[in-house]
């Protein structure tokens, strides 16, 4: 039987297809597991109790990100609660189950969602799962990733299979080329403002267009990572040479001829010229200034040249009682602009932004300044490696010297208020390179504004949040 034209997301579907079992529902093959000493602690707690064992152990890794301290000379004790128990359960399981594990020690350790695609263990086609929400992430190097509870990880880890309902398909063209000082990260929440924190529910998004071709992986993994922001299940982008020569001698990645029979396939992934897709989404470049978030959800967002929205003029009840109940808790009116708004915090971090390139943007303008007086400002690399690489290009002392903290790799203040174990103080406002501000997210009483890390960094050095493309004139 001829299969007509297939996209991207369809094709690693069906390949990964153990058994069909109606209702639109797969058992589907698992290529990579990946824990953090969360998700892991419990999955592991849940698989002793039954009495079972991991089926692939060499198909699963582990990492330390989530409640570990990022504070210089962190150990096991951290300021979370129960932090420590986690992480000393995650290398009781791993070392039972004989699966790899990134300790606080490893020169790999880091945020899952960083270190999986820069490690070279999330692949272009390959199925990736891990007890995260933001596992869409790796989307950006053509994997197929998700985040799943407790209870589909040990299936997934004593099965090397889940359950899954078949999404639909959307694709977002990300048409011409974004201004300067426009960034992914600006394209990914002008889109959500466009069609909502609701607009792809039920979907696989495949990230594609112009714009996207022209990005670097990095910024192909930060569109994947908001992915769930919009409520889509996973977010992906076609492999292509920009991201081969990213794995490209990655530490996991295929060697020698393996590497080159992997090559072949990866090149055949890629939407099928007049596949069909469930929906299309447009989205011109040209249109997007620096985005920078007034509310509690990520669509609430405007340019920063733009001003708060007057609830009354919303398409839907549903986005009028969000506004309203937005600025109930930030203490902003209709009509008050974005530029010159006052920061007390800012915060560059997160599996959305803390790459090599996120901070080398940020040191850029950084270089010369100094944080304002009252803001505190801190820096947390996504990886030890991304640490240490900022360290030999000297970025982490720009950083210091204008003001930042600079801290160990991890989650830290992108975790929700008080399960990090460190907060901003009295700061109420901040702006923020991470990918969620709801209430409280950052903070009690805390307003996070979500912006790109260039953006993060001039409004940290200005008081004030602060539009890039004029200094970049």
């Amino acid at each position: 039987m001829s299969v007509g034209p297939a996209t991207l997301f369809e094709k690693i579907w069906r390949e990964h297809v153990v058994s069909e079992l109606g209702n639109n529902t797969f058992l589907l093959y698992i290529d990579r597991n990946f824990l953090h000493e969360m998700s892991g602690a419990v999955s592991f707690k849940g698989l002793e109790e039954a009495g079972r064992v991991v089926r692939r152990p060499e198909l699963t890794w582990a990492t330390v990100d989530h409640v570990l301290d990022t504070f210089p000379g962190r150990t096991d004790e951290t300021r979370i609660p129960q932090g420590g128990a986690f992480i000393r359960k995650l290398r009781e399981g791993t070392r039972r189950f004989g699966i790899p594990l990134f300790d606080l020690d490893s020169d790999f350790q880091g945020i899952v969602h960083v270190i999986s695609p820069d490690l070279g263990i999330a692949l272009p086609g390959a199925t990736l799962v891990c007890g995260d929400s933001h596992t869409c992430t790796v989307g950006g190097i053509g994997a197929l990733a998700w985040g799943i509870g407790s209870t589909d990880s040990e299936h997934a880890l004593v099965t090397q299979t889940i359950v899954q309902t078949k999404p639909l398909s959307m694709r977002v063209d990300f048409l011409g080329a974004p201004a300067s000082g426009v960034t992914p990260k600006d394209l990914v929440l002008y889109l959500i403002g466009q069609i909502t924190a609701d607009g792809g529910n039920g979907y696989a998004i495949e990230f594609a267009g112009p714009a996207v071709r022209a990005m670097s992986v990095e910024g192909r993994l930060t569109i994947c990572n908001m992915a769930i922001e919009l409520s889509a299940r996973t977010g992906i982008v076609a492999p292509d040479d920009v991201t081969f020569e990213y794995l490209y001698g990655k530490p996991f990645a295929p060697q020698g001829e393996t590497w080159e029979q992997a090559l072949a396939h990866w090149r055949s992934l890629p939407s099928d010229d007049g596949a069909s897709f469930d929906r299309v989404v447009e989205i011109d470049c040209a249109k997007i200034a620096p985005q920078v978030t007034w509310g509690t959800s990520p669509e609430h967002v405007v340019g920063v040249d733009g001003v708060v929205p007057d609830p009354a003029e919303a398409e839907t009840t549903r986005a009028r009682l969000g506004m309203e109940k937005a600025l109930a808790y930030t203490g902003l009116a209709p009509g008050t602009r974005l530029e010159g708004l006052p920061i007390e915090g800012a915060f560059i971090g997160s599996c959305t932004n803390s790459r090599l390139c996120d901070l080398r943007a940020a040191a850029a303008l950084l270089r010369g300044r100094k944080v304002a007086p009252g803001v505190k400002a801190i820096c947390t690399p996504g990886s030890t490696r991304v640490k240490r690489a900022a360290e030999s290009e000297g970025i982490d002392r720009v950083f210091k010297d204008a003001g930042f903290e600079w801290r160990e790799s991890g989650c830290s203040l992108c975790m929700s208020a008080g399960a990090s174990g460190e907060d901003f103080g009295t700061a109420r406002r901040v702006i923020s390179s991470t990918n969620r501000n709801f209430e409280n997210r950052q903070g009690r009483g805390v307003t996070s504004l979500l912006a790109s890390p260039a953006t993060v960094a001039l409004s940290a050095v200005n008081g004030r949040v602060s539009d890039v493309r004029k200094a970049l004139a």
